[in-house]
């Protein structure tokens, strides 16, 4: 069992075929969909939330379906809500668990697949897909800012200087959503057990501005809080979908 915050060393660069093979489905030439909602740099986009009123047994808006895939011993949850199924806009919600009931502790605007979401993702479809997922590894070009999860720092993470210059530090720091991918390798790892057809590289990464090509993306504040905030201990997963989805 690895230590959480343990950084992996990394190991000699892939070759170019495998760096874009493994980076496709979370960039882009075009430099997204045309539509832009930024998330605000500094700390001003996240919003620390007061705790409820009333206590949070479940996480709000998300149906019996994917809240009962939700595990048990999970004691965080990053909800993703996305404006609509054919929407680029969403919102990033952590939510923490203290004894029986969830606290909503920040939130962050975010973008997701700029053509929304899918039930069935497949590669190139430029639709993130809905469902629960765990979150077990970490990294990006820039150093461990004191990740919990296993953090591996690697040059092959940049993004190819020959997309547009927006996405250039969207792989600064990523957590990798375990889709369709190997838990316990750096997110960069280019192995799909299920296949490349049903894509994979779906990351929680730094935001620029418009929708990804799969993947979610927020601030460079509220992904160095995520790195320093979610912890193995604590069974992290990732909820994410339209919001009619996600309440179905």
């Amino acid at each position: 069992m690895r230590n959480a915050g343990a950084v992996r060393t990394a190991v000699a660069a892939a070759t170019c075929s495998v760096l874009l093979m493994t980076l496709s489905a979370c960039g882009g030439s075009s430099g997204g969909d045309g539509t832009e909602r930024k998330a605000e740099s500094g700390s001003a986009d996240a919003r620390q939330e007061d705790r409820p009123a009333v206590d949070l047994k479940r996480i709000p808006d998300v149906g019996d379906q994917l809240q009962s895939k939700i595990p048990q011993n999970a004691g965080q949850v990053v909800a993703v809500y996305g404006d609509g199924k054919n929407s680029g806009d969403s919102t990033v919600v952590l939510y923490t668990k203290s004894g029986s009931t969830w606290e909503k502790t920040r939130s962050w605007p975010a973008h997701n697949g700029k053509k929304g979401w899918t039930a069935d993702h497949s590669e190139g479809d430029k639709r993130s897909p809905i469902g629960v997922f765990t979150l077990t590894d970490a990294g990006g070009v820039l150093a461990d800012p004191g990740a919990k999860l296993p953090y591996t720092q690697a040059a092959s993470f940049q993004a190819p200087h020959y997309w547009a210059k927006s996405h250039w530090h969207d792989f600064d720091y990523v957590i990798a959503i375990d889709y369709n991918r190997v838990k316990g390798t750096a997110p960069n790892d280019p192995t799909r057990p299920e296949g490349q057809t049903k894509g994979g590289s779906i990351w929680l990464h730094m935001d620029h501005g418009s929708g990804t090509s799969a993947c979610v993306s927020l601030s460079k504040s509220g992904m160095e809080y995520l790195l320093r905030t979610i912890d193995p201990e604590q069974h992290p997963v990732v909820v994410m979908g339209d919001k009619a989805s996600l309440k179905s």
